[in-house]
């Protein structure tokens, strides 16, 4: 059997029909910053390296676990007790190994103010709510549109421009005003609370999770759930968003962004305000009474 040396051209020759080659060319020169490279972000990474960007900055916290097997695209066994970002760049160079890649661990936070502006465009794949504070208020400050999700039991993209709403303002955090660093655990907790709470309002993500494990989750009792199609699909969608961008195709999602519903193919876009208001008001109240059981 012949062994194969690689080629860019070869590797992208298949995405043509759906860009063209100066799209591809502009695509292997864009630069992609992904803090997060475990679920959504890992799905992220491994669809936007195979569609051949050409450079991406990733980090992460952790190593990956036994539990990370069931949706990280970039988990196994070898890579268990490594760290994400480093198991992911090696993975990442088996596909296309003129890649270039920059790791970092947690220090990523301190070098966010130099990162970004050499960066084309921002996809969150963490979920540190104080981390995406910071995130949030650095693409604005240096004009970089961020891709983002909820977390959400169903499949979300968002499409945050330079001068679109932070995520903190348009749900209410209690970060608003507040140094990044000095956000709290009590108030990581109410972020999550306060985006689970626009979810069940805009979504029928409720229809489809056991609402018992949801309340654990906004109580801070349990880990996050997650199931590996609805974290690929999540992953897949962001990275499509992101080549969007990239190629100043317009694909109509904004900043609210959009729920993908699987389980009844059909997309769920974020209710009008006369009608978000009151579901708003009973999900509150539900949220309130199962987190107390």
């Amino acid at each position: 059997m012949t062994q194969e040396t690689f080629s860019y051209e070869e590797m992208t020759t298949r995405n043509f029909g759906f860009v063209d080659a100066a799209e591809q060319q502009k695509l292997r020169n864009s630069s992609v910053f992904i803090p997060g490279v475990g679920g959504m972000g890992g799905a992220v990474f491994m669809a936007l390296l195979r569609a051949g960007i050409g450079r991406f900055t990733i980090a992460d916290l952790d190593g990956f676990e036994v539990s990370n097997l069931n949706r990280q695209l970039f988990a196994n066994m070898d890579s268990v007790g490594v760290h994400k970002a480093k198991a992911a760049a090696r993975e990442a160079k088996g596909i296309n190994p003129g890649v270039e890649i920059a790791v970092l661990g947690g220090e990523w936070t301190e070098q966010l103010e130099e990162i970004v502006p050499n960066h084309d465009i921002l996809v969150n794949g963490m979920d540190d709510a104080a981390a995406g504070v910071h995130l949030y208020r650095c693409a604005a400050k240096h004009r970089r549109t961020l891709i983002d999700a909820y977390a959400s039991p169903l499949p979300s993209v968002t499409v945050v421009g330079p001068d679109d709403p932070r995520l903190e303002e348009r749900l209410g955090y209690p970060t608003v005003g507040v140094d990044w660093k000095d956000v709290t655990d009590d108030m990581r907790n109410e972020c999550l609370v306060r985006e689970i709470e626009y979810v069940l309002t805009h979504s029928s993500s409720h229809k489809h999770v056991d609402l018992d494990v949801a309340a654990d989750v906004a109580a801070g009792r349990r880990s996050r759930f997650s199931f590996s199609t609805m974290v690929t699909l999540a992953g897949t969608m962001m990275a499509q968003e992101a080549v969007h961008h990239l190629l100043g195709r317009n694909s109509g999602t904004d900043y609210r962004g959009y729920f993908f519903n699987p389980h009844e193919v059909r997309v769920e876009r974020p209710l009008p305000w006369l009608l978000a208001a009151p579901k708003a008001i009973l999900v509150r109240r539900f949220l309130k009474k199962m987190m107390a059981q």
